[in-house]
């Protein structure tokens, strides 16, 4: 489905990644794991198209993304959700979804669609008038996810989405990334959390100083002594 093939990025003379090569098949759930000033957030940018290569491909469904505007990327099937769960605050719940679904697409479907996001999140259902500058972190978060997918996504890149949570609110968001997932949605997760993500994952990458260091399934990696005592203590 997803292809990175030798990607290098980076910003002006900072270079940050270095030949990554990833894979996201359909409707599997990857995860990309590493440290605090990895790459991740950059990988995902080069997939959104908010950032170009300078060396390197990337394909989606068999076409080539690299040229693609951001815009184009969405409607081909990619959404983001960024760091931090970022909504309209000034806008109700319902407001924010409806915005997600701004391609044509998703616009013939939106019904159906928000009929589904709050099936996932009925909290959002329970708090569709209230202003998204109400809502707590943990359901700014699932408000995040639920407009990405108003845009009826078949690859959804969650960057970091159990940042600033409480543990059991962490708990709760990987279950419903679980479930998106059970419902046809591939997922690639980007997160700080190694141990939640690679026990959810099916396949994972360790990604260190802008290059991939390690990858298999989210319990091999487990096992493996070096992500252990790196990541796990």
């Amino acid at each position: 489905m997803l292809e990175l093939e030798g990607v290098n990025a980076g910003y002006k003379d900072l270079q940050v990644l270095w030949g990554v090569s990833l894979r996201v098949g359909e409707g599997e759930l990857v995860a990309l794991v590493g440290p605090n000033g990895a790459g991740k957030t950059t990988t995902l940018r080069i997939i959104s198209g908010l950032l170009k290569p300078t060396a390197g491909s990337v394909r989606f469904l068999g076409r080539q993304l690299d040229k693609e505007p951001a815009h184009r990327i969405v409607e081909m099937g990619i959404v983001q959700v960024p760091e931090g769960g970022r909504v309209f605050t000034g806008m109700s719940v319902q407001e924010n979804l409806e915005l997600g679904a701004f391609t044509a697409r998703a616009r013939k479907e939106k019904e159906q669609t928000m009929k589904w996001v709050y099936q996932l999140f009925p909290r959002l259902e329970e708090r569709r008038h209230q202003r998204a500058g109400t809502l707590s972190g943990g359901e700014r978060q699932m408000l995040a996810i639920g407009r990405a997918l108003m845009a009826k996504p078949r690859l959804l890149l969650l960057d970091e989405p159990s940042f600033g949570l409480a543990p059991i609110l962490v708990e709760q968001i990987f279950e419903m990334i679980a479930e998106i997932n059970r419902q046809g949605v591939a997922v690639l997760l980007v997160e700080q959390n190694v141990r939640a993500a690679l026990e959810l994952a099916q396949r994972a990458y360790v990604i260190e100083n802008g290059r991939i260091v390690g990858e298999g399934s989210g319990d091999a990696l487990l096992s493996f002594e070096s992500v252990r005592s790196a990541y796990l203590g």
